[in-house]
């Protein structure tokens, strides 16, 4: 499949970059990496002329993007009736230090997705929920308590069909101008990742807890590898990860999509 011929969001005078268009993506496959490798969003809608942009978590499936809180909250009230929005998020990928403050700037992967929120009932939502689940803890579902109805009532879920959609990436150094490479000042990029960080257990886990998705196998050690891009070790029967010794297949999942320069999180293993 050629660039002219791969999937893409159409181009309309709402997505199209007015800047740097170099730096501008709009076929699936970057707009989905960039959103795949992130948790965080921010949606903005207007609530009677007055701006909102409201930090979130969120999903995606497809072509179509969800998130999700309490049935009380004033955003998703506000968007359940069909309301256009604007779904962003994005990372910073390091910080660009040149010879001029002007010419000073920051790595970055970023996306903006326009469309219709609406409200998500019956199946779809608890189907939708259970996604949730598996998006951000990979095969952790099937193991936790049901959801109840009180559960569900008390969730509101809201989806989004993208209508349009564009990437924007910075990965380059620093662009200094000849006239300014005498100056002595340091120039470069200070990388910057976003980590997982050591697991902090709660205090009243049984003393061999269990996590679905990562709970062991059978006493054998055995390497995850994510497309070669990291390795952990995990051992035995119960979380490794919760007893510090490694973090196990789910979260090399998620460590990876964070870690990978865009790789999804939702990355594909292989077990050696």
């Amino acid at each position: 499949m050629t660039e002219a011929t791969a999937p893409a969001y159409p181009v309309t005078a709402r997505n199209r970059l007015k800047r740097r268009h170099d730096r501008g993506r709009y076929d699936h496959a970057s707009v989905h990496a960039i959103l795949d490798s992130g948790m965080l969003c921010h949606v903005a809608y207007v609530i009677d002329a007055q701006p909102y942009a409201t930090p979130t978590l969120y999903w995606r499936e497809g072509t179509r993007l969800y998130w999700h809180g309490s049935s009380a909250s004033r955003m998703l009230r506000a968007q359940e009736g069909g309301v256009p929005v604007c779904l962003t998020m994005a990372h910073l990928d390091g910080l660009v230090m040149a010879r001029t403050g002007f010419n000073h700037s920051a790595n970055y992967r970023s996306v903006m997705c326009f469309g219709q929120a609406h409200l998500i009932e019956g199946d779809a939502k608890v189907a939708a929920l259970h996604a949730m689940i598996e998006r951000f803890y990979p095969g952790r579902d099937a193991g936790l308590r049901p959801f109840s109805v009180q559960d569900i009532k008390a969730t509101t879920v809201i989806g989004m069909e993208i209508e349009e959609a564009s990437a924007k990436i910075r990965a380059a150094g620093n662009l200094d101008e000849p006239e300014d490479m005498d100056n002595p000042s340091w120039a470069g990029v200070i990388p910057v990742a976003t980590v997982i960080g050591a697991a902090q257990p709660c205090p009243n886990n049984p003393v061999h807890p269990t996590l679905a998705g990562a709970d062991g196998d059978g006493g054998r050690g055995r390497r995850i590898r994510c497309h070669g891009l990291c390795e952990h070790r995990r051992f035995g029967k119960g979380p490794a990860w919760a007893g510090g010794r490694s973090r196990g297949a789910s979260l090399c999942r998620l460590w990876c999509g964070l870690n990978a320069g865009g790789v999804p999180s939702a990355a594909y293993l292989e077990t050696a």
